[in-house]
């Protein structure tokens, strides 16, 4: 089942980033279970949050990402704001606490 926008280059995630003014970016590996555990919850927050543009990208696919991103494990949530990396969490999500930061910009960017 696929959660989010698939990515498969490093450009295609920077064009990403750059053509959409709030971006999330959920970078992951496929032979990783906390990857597969955690993006079902990862998106039941984000489908709360409809303006917010969602994408994932694997490491498998473009292992340049790592470097990139600055990736040391997976899985990795990156939202971008104007193009800038607004706010990052890796692999120990805590998700009250990432639902609290995404309520916080949505309601200071959108309304």
């Amino acid at each position: 089942m696929e959660y989010f926008e698939r990515l498969a280059t490093v450009e295609e995630a920077e064009q990403f980033i750059e053509e959409n003014d709030v971006a999330f970016l959920y970078i992951s590996q496929e032979n990783c279970s906390v990857c597969h555990g955690l993006k079902p919850q990862v998106k039941k927050v984000m489908d709360q949050y409809p303006k917010i543009q969602t994408a994932e990208i694997r490491t498998d696919d473009a292992p340049e990402v790592a470097s990139k991103f600055h990736i040391f494990t997976v899985p990795v949530l990156l939202l971008f704001v104007d193009g800038k990396e607004y706010h990052r969490e890796a692999r120990s999500v805590y998700m009250q606490k990432f639902d609290e930061k995404i309520k916080e910009l949505y309601e200071n960017y959108f309304d």
